[in-house]
């Protein structure tokens, strides 16, 4: 029973990812910590207190983390088709000054 749930727990942390989420992940992280840190100096400054300013630019990294570290399914849209596996070694000839090499 306890290797069952700890294999969920380990599929739901070792999703997968394309080329193409992670430059989404990246555009949707520097978006959402840009507008926090926008949004927080300008609350804190209009208003003189630091601390709406701390739990804003808070709220907006948790947002942040919430949005991007796990790996929801819109991240692999565009799984990449990887060649497959074959060993070839044997139909390499390779030469390292003037000798063949295995």
């Amino acid at each position: 029973m306890t290797d069952q749930l700890l294999e969920k727990v380990r599929d739901a942390f070792e999703g997968q990812i394309d080329f193409e989420g992670q430059h989404l992940a990246e555009l949707f992280t520097t978006v959402l910590l840009g507008a926090a840190g926008i949004i927080a100096f300008i609350v804190g400054f209009s208003t003189q207190d630091i601390y709406k300013t701390l739990w804003i630019g808070l709220g907006g990294t948790a947002l942040a983390f919430v949005a991007v570290v796990p790996p929801w399914p819109f991240y692999n849209k565009n799984p990449v088709a990887w060649l497959p596996p074959h060993n070839a070694i044997s139909d390499l000839d390779i030469e390292v000054d003037g000798r063949k090499v295995n």
